[in-house]
């Protein structure tokens, strides 16, 4: 480890990344924001194309960029020329770790695969994210997340049975794949200082595999019964009730009272204790097999009544309820301010720019928001000359060379 100026879990820990998009970056976003020095590698002149997604730029920066690249060095580097190929060896063999979310075997034809930086660096940790993973008859194929979430089974069953299956809204399974690719990092550092180990290993995370991990009972029921999960809309088939209900005041609500003792809570709530005889309802089975009836009425109720005072009534009485939220609704929630999940950080070109804030929460060693996303090149000079020694002669020539 290096004795690297940053506060948090990770401090000590070099990242360095080849990545770009979603998927690569946001897991060394999380890394950072835990006091991992990461060092973002990106083209010269373009860098990560996500530097200009959104529905505003500011010069050649997003909101998006901001937080995605939060905490982040930046470095710029050509890693099409051999002498691209020799700095990237010599920063990776200060590094613990390398994370890329390349097509597999790009690294590899720039000579900076495993095998490659393993010669520099016997301990170096890679983290590959890719669309199917280093191995198997789709390697080669292109693999984005929306790919990912299509064929890991989640886009099959989200949505309603009359219409095609939608986009979630988010790019959860790049994402998921940073979730599992974190995971594994710190598993593979864990053992290495656990067990005093020399030497690294790489860590195959593939974008369809992160989502059918989290597809719940629907393997198992599919080989046990033949049951192929569908598109169910609000609810959970056979859960009940749990669902969204419109208020009277437009607007939608959550109320998940599905178990024996919630339901009779919810019961007792709304005034409704004769369901607590009535064989329908009366047992989770019952309520599952007249699932419709119990939401229709559970809805009707809900109709007659304003969000806020449904949801104090179910609060009064511990049934698991919540609006469904919009952007606006979370920024003006006193919840999210408390817990400091709306971050404000100083932007040097956009001002301040507001963001996610750290999850989890360590009760010892918290991460934290340093600084937003960086210009492209922003941290050279100090990667370059500072951490690799360059000289000023040195470090002018590879500019005007187009190396960095």
């Amino acid at each position: 480890m290096h004795n690297i100026n940053q506060d948090g879990p990770l401090r000590g820990v070099r990242v360095i990344e080849f990545g770009n998009f979603i998927a690569g970056p946001f897991l060394t976003r999380m890394l950072g924001d835990f006091g991992a020095e990461v060092i973002k590698i990106e083209m010269p002149g373009s860098g990560d194309p996500i530097r200009k997604w959104g529905n505003k730029t500011e010069g050649d920066k997003s909101v998006w960029w901001a937080t995605q690249a939060r905490n982040k060095k930046c470095i710029t580097l050509n890693l099409k020329t051999e002498e691209g190929q020799r700095l990237a060896k010599e920063l990776c063999a200060t590094a613990d770790i390398v994370v890329e979310n390349l097509r597999p075997g790009a690294l590899e034809k720039l000579n900076l695969g495993y095998e490659d930086l393993k010669k520099v660096n016997r301990k170096i940790i890679m983290v590959r994210i890719s669309g199917f993973g280093q191995t198997g008859p789709y390697r080669d194929k292109g693999g984005f997340g929306s790919v990912g979430e299509a064929m890991g089974g989640l886009r099959y069953v989200v949505g309603t049975p009359d219409a095609p299956p939608p986009r979630i809204g988010v790019s959860i399974g790049d994402t998921l794949a940073s979730l599992f690719g974190a995971l594994g990092t710190v598993m593979a550092l864990f053992s290495q200082v656990k067990n005093n180990e020399q030497e690294g290993q790489v860590i195959d995370v593939a974008l369809y595999e992160s989502v059918f991990a989290v597809m719940e009972n629907a393997l198992g029921e599919y080989f046990k019964y033949g049951i192929v999960k569908e598109r169910t809309g609000s609810i959970l088939p056979g859960v009940a009730p749990s669902n969204i209900y419109l208020t009277k005041d437009g607007k939608w609500l959550i109320v998940a009272a599905n178990s024996d003792n919630l339901f009779n809570r919810l019961a007792v709530a709304i005034g409704k204790e004769e369901w607590l005889e009535d064989p329908k309802f009366s047992h989770h089975e019952a309520r599952g097999q007249n699932q419709k009836e119990l939401d229709d009425l559970i809805a009707a109720w809900v109709k007659t009544m304003n969000a806020e005072e449904v949801l104090d009534i179910m609060d009064q009485n511990g049934v698991p309820s919540g609006p469904i939220y919009s952007m606006e609704d979370i920024a003006n929630d006193p919840h999210y301010h408390e817990r400091d999940m709306i971050q404000e950080v100083a932007d040097r070109d956009m001002g301040a720019v507001h963001m996610p804030g750290i999850v989890p929460k360590l009760s010892k060693t918290p991460g934290s928001i340093k600084w937003s996303g960086p210009a492209i090149g922003e941290h050279n000079e100090e990667v370059y000359q500072d951490l690799l020694g360059l000289t000023e002669e040195e470090f002018e020539r590879y500019k005007e060379s187009g190396v960095i």
